[in-house]
């Protein structure tokens, strides 16, 4: 098996589309502008600095599906879709995922975001296997606010592949080739697994590391 594994967020969109989804909330009414938006701005800052507790961030960003209920959400969603995600869709990412698929990779896209949020993006993709964060449900289907089993963060980025691989029967000796794309110096654990890293769009200290280990860094959206 060939793997093409992609981060989502500034890496195949040029958005983060969960701080996206965050702010859309607002718009909608749903949330406090002043008071959503200065929680939303620190956890976006501790994600880019590395310090980020993704079992708080997923209780702040879920709050909103849990008050208005998965059909309003669901609707929600796809107006989001229209307004927010389509527009930022660009003809390279959408050619990058397709020449991987031409090329006969199997490719999944691993993000630190809510199934929620990026379940519809990745179809948008054409990119059935998605590995993202997986929420708690009640048994009306309601997020509870809790991440269910390991969240695809950093090392658990890992540890999900993992997991998708030994649920096809295979491991990573099993992958003649595997390649993951990505922004975030939080994804350092998975890129140092693959045999080729990509420091996609990279932030300053990823594209250091790229820079210092003569990794492929490509800048997908100049």
């Amino acid at each position: 098996m060939k793997l093409a594994l992609f981060d989502l967020d500034h890496t195949l969109i040029p958005i983060d589309s969960d701080y996206a989804w965050g702010q859309f909330t607002i718009q909608l009414g749903w949330r406090d502008t002043e008071t959503h938006t200065r929680a939303n701005d620190a956890f976006y800052e501790q994600y880019k600095a590395g310090t980020l507790d993704i079992h708080e961030y997923i209780r702040f960003t879920v709050q909103a599906l849990r008050e208005h209920g998965v059909e309003k959400s669901d609707a929600a969603h796809r107006r989001f879709m229209d307004e927010v995600i389509r527009p930022a869709l660009k003809p390279q990412a959408l050619e990058l995922v397709r020449a991987h698929q031409a090329a006969g990779d199997e490719v999944v896209i691993v993000t630190a975001t809510n199934e929620f949020v990026t379940r519809p993006i990745a179809q948008a993709f054409g990119v059935s296997e998605l590995i993202a964060i997986t929420l708690e449900r009640d048994a009306q289907g309601n997020p509870t606010g809790a991440i269910r089993g390991t969240p695809s963060f950093r090392e658990g980025k890992v540890a999900r592949v993992e997991q998708w691989l030994a649920a096809r029967g295979l491991c990573w000796a099993s992958v003649t080739h595997s390649t993951f794309y990505s922004d975030s110096i939080n994804d350092l654990p998975l890129l140092d697994q693959v045999h080729e890293p990509v420091a996609t769009n990279p932030d300053a200290r990823l594209q250091a590391i790229a820079a210092e280990r003569g990794w492929r860094i490509l800048n997908l959206f100049e």
